[in-house]
């Protein structure tokens, strides 16, 4: 499913993501998964984020393309309305391939309601995206948002996952971690679920694999965001898959790539905290997963054999 690299293709075929998040007070998530897409390889990586946080991001990296269009409410402009900011985000959405929702978005009323049209439009639209964080907060408050998309992964950690089990009537108390990932990804309508731990499970409710490669020992925040920045990578991939922009002979159905995708993203990030732990022991920090990303592709997944690398 993944592209090889070959001197055909042109800028954006292998990827056009973007991360929506950041806000005043959280600027490093968005970076961490936007700069996570692009470590693994998509050729544009987006982050449309609140001004207060572009300004921040910019001087992170001049790699990242950076658009300060969301609005705190606290900073929404006399000549601006939720509608003015709401199209200047969803206007986006035709140049893009894969969105990821919620890293450092906070839950100002004005982020999360431009936020819940965005997904609106993204499903109008068939773009694929991904939930985390206070975007998970969505899928809690407002679960018709995505129920029924197949198109869609939520990866809750421990506490996130009971929170959406809960808006969805599922006790956490019966049935193992497995059984109780499948069945909260089957009342959601067959959404992909990543419920994050010492192992993670990924379930669309009908099928169910469990990603347990080794990672790091230390928990510090921050590296669920490279698993939302290679899940969207991987998920444009996928599209070139699909599109077949390359003649690789296969007809996986969309169910099954997706189900890929979403390993792959799991099983990268894992790698990557293993590494990164590895160099740097409790010390580690999410940045220091960053630098991981390529070595961990490569060592899960590696380079298709027609790269003409």
């Amino acid at each position: 499913m993944v592209p090889p690299m070959l001197e055909s293709f042109h800028k954006g075929q292998l990827g056009r993501v973007a991360v929506i998040g950041g806000s005043e007070d959280y600027t490093g998530a968005p970076y961490f998964s936007a700069m996570a897409s692009a470590k693994l390889g998509c050729d544009m990586s987006h982050v449309i984020c609140e001004p207060g946080a572009g300004q921040v991001i910019k001087t992170y990296s001049p790699n990242l393309m950076v658009h300060p269009y969301m609005r705190q409410s606290k900073n929404l402009l006399q000549t601006e309305s939720p509608d003015t900011v709401y199209n200047e985000v969803v206007g986006m959405l035709s140049r893009l391939h894969v969105i990821v929702i919620g890293p450092g978005l906070g839950r100002d009323k004005l982020m999360q309601d431009t936020c819940a049209r965005v997904i609106e439009e993204a499903r109008k639209q068939g773009i694929p995206f991904v939930l985390d964080a206070d975007g998970l907060y969505l899928a809690q408050t407002r679960p018709e948002l995505v129920e029924g998309c197949t198109e869609c992964i939520l990866t809750p950690n421990v506490v996130e996952f009971g929170r959406l089990a809960k808006a969805k009537g599922v006790d956490v108390n019966e049935g193992d971690p497995k059984d109780l990932c499948a069945k909260l990804a089957k009342a959601f309508g067959g959404v992909t679920i990543i419920q994050k731990g010492s192992k993670d499970y990924i379930s669309n409710g009908a099928h169910t694999l469990v990603s347990d490669g080794e990672g790091g020992l230390k928990r510090s925040g921050g590296q669920g965001d490279t698993l939302t920045g290679s899940l969207a990578t991987l998920l444009a991939y996928r599209k070139a898959y699909h599109d077949k922009i390359w003649d690789h002979g296969g007809d996986m159905e969309r169910s099954e790539t997706l189900a890929l995708a979403a390993f792959g993203g799991s099983a990268v990030t894992r790698e990557c905290s293993r590494l990164a732990f590895k160099e740097k022991g409790r010390s580690l920090q999410a940045a220091d997963l960053t630098e991981h990303v390529h070595t961990a592709f490569l060592n899960v997944i590696g380079e298709p054999a027609e790269s003409r690398l």
